[in-house]
């Protein structure tokens, strides 16, 4: 097949219910499946085991949720049969299990960077347990004047200690039953929930954490991976998320098939 024959497929759907429990590698597994049972024209790599040409954005924290996860994938030249894209998420919803449900699909540029390097923050609503809410106020103001926050993580298996408060973007406590909503920056290095919990100290206990948006930031603009714009899945999310961060710069979400917004499509 010839490269330029070639299309990608980006995907958006939620994790929610029992199956945040599922690891990342068996949540690809059930893609792979999904993909399969769909008769999508995947491409596939060469050599001796082929594979699908799949690639995921940031991998979720065992036991979290998210409204908002992503992947590529590679399509071969369009066929007759093939399902509409308009169809399709909720073809895939039906091949996938509970709790994994496709909210989006579109064709992008294949020139567009994966989305591990391409997504630079995401949003968190994380609940605290055993704390109380003015204890919980007052660590966070702690956080966010604190010039360095050094938590140890481990990496590769070793201990490291590391520095995560160029990470935390904003953090807010949202309700008095310990409830909070943080943008953590991915790179160089992501920050996970956890992490932010150690730093606000001993005691707390985590609770439900939910990934509810991933950010993608270029010539000054910054929109999801693809559009949150189908009936009845947070259509206002990106409305919303500027209203509780007022740090966001405003720019519009490109078109899924297009170039960026002040930008030539490449990066």
């Amino acid at each position: 097949m010839l490269a330029e024959e070639e299309r990608r497929l980006r995907l958006r759907f939620t994790k929610a219910g029992k199956v945040r429990f599922t690891s990342h590698r068996d949540v690809a597994r059930m893609w792979e499946r999904a993909l399969r049972r769909s008769r999508l024209p995947v491409a596939y790599s060469q050599g001796f085991v082929p594979h699908p040409l799949v690639s995921f954005g940031l991998a979720l924290p065992t036991g979290c949720e998210s409204h908002g996860e992503y992947l590529d994938v590679r399509l071969g030249p369009a066929t007759p049969e093939e399902i509409p894209m308009a169809q399709l998420p909720a073809i895939l919803t039906e091949l996938l299990p509970g709790g994994i449900d496709v909210t989006g699909a579109a064709l992008v540029d294949k020139a567009e960077g994966s989305l591990q390097q391409e997504v630079a923050s995401c949003d968190w609503e994380l609940e605290v347990l055993g704390v109380p809410g003015e204890e919980l106020q007052e660590r966070v103001e702690m956080v966010l004047a604190a010039p360095i926050l050094t938590v140890r993580r481990e990496r590769k298996g070793r201990q490291t200690e590391d520095d995560i408060r160029p990470a935390i973007l904003a953090l807010s406590v949202t309700s008095p039953n310990g409830h909070l909503r943080a943008e953590l920056a991915t790179h160089p290095r992501g920050v996970r929930p956890a992490d932010l919990l150690a730093a606000l100290g001993t005691g707390t206990v985590p609770g439900r954490a939910c990934r509810t948006h991933q950010w993608i930031e270029r010539n000054g603009a910054r929109f999801e991976p693809l559009p949150v714009s189908e009936p009845g899945t947070r259509a206002d999310a990106t409305q919303h998320a500027r209203r509780d961060f007022p740090h966001v710069r405003d720019g519009n979400q490109p078109d899924p098939g297009g170039s960026p917004p002040g930008g030539s499509g490449e990066r």
